[in-house]
């Protein structure tokens, strides 16, 4: 379904056990991100109601996260760190079109937002299906169903108000560019890293 070209190598999973604490503290920051990204493409398109109701509605499930990751750090005694830099993400970013059409701009924004979701849905799966705590197990597996949704959302959004683009080849564009870039990632235990 998510259409990407490079999966993640397992054994990034045994990385991410290495450092519990590291990996749920970065995944509590991606979720703020989300969230404030969410937030951010509302301010800059407002005169779309249905854009606006649905983003709104992912913003705060995106908070939702956030704070389970939260509830999840403080019951194992752990303390949510500072918020991280995300490389990956400032690496797809560069990306985007900067210099096109507002329209091109706001199909561009969409579509990287559709990437993140969908590289984070990845890795949520590979991360249910292998990680060795129950707990941590089933939350992934959770969470990789509302990643998948938010995916969707963004997608079919870009489609929706990319009438004058061709968004399909954009989005194939995106996904090649990404199937290069995760080629450096993998090596941490941080959800992008």
């Amino acid at each position: 379904m998510l259409h990407l070209k490079l999966e993640t190598d397992p054994r990034w999973v045994t990385i991410v056990e290495s450092n519990i604490e590291e990996i749920l503290t970065d995944h509590a920051w991606c979720e703020q991100k989300a969230a404030t990204n969410a937030i951010t493409i509302i301010t800059h398109n407002s005169e779309y109601p249905e854009l606006v109701t649905e983003l709104l509605k992912l913003a705060k499930e995106e908070l939702e996260h956030f704070e389970m990751v939260h509830d999840i750090i403080k019951k194992r005694g752990y303390t949510l760190g500072r918020e991280r830099k995300d490389h990956y993400v400032n690496q797809l970013y560069k990306f985007m079109n900067k210099g096109g059409s507002r329209q091109q701009s706001f199909v561009d924004r969409l579509l990287f937002s559709a990437m993140i979701e969908a590289r984070s849905c990845e890795r949520f799966k590979l991360l249910s299906q292998r990680i060795n705590d129950d707990e941590l197990s089933k939350f992934y597996h959770d969470l990789m169903i509302s990643e998948a949704g938010h995916y969707t959302t963004f997608i079919t959004f870009a489609r929706q108000y990319g009438k004058d683009i061709d968004v399909d080849k954009r989005w194939q564009e995106l996904v090649a560019f990404e199937g290069e870039l995760i080629k450096s990632y993998g090596k941490s235990e941080t959800i992008h890293g």
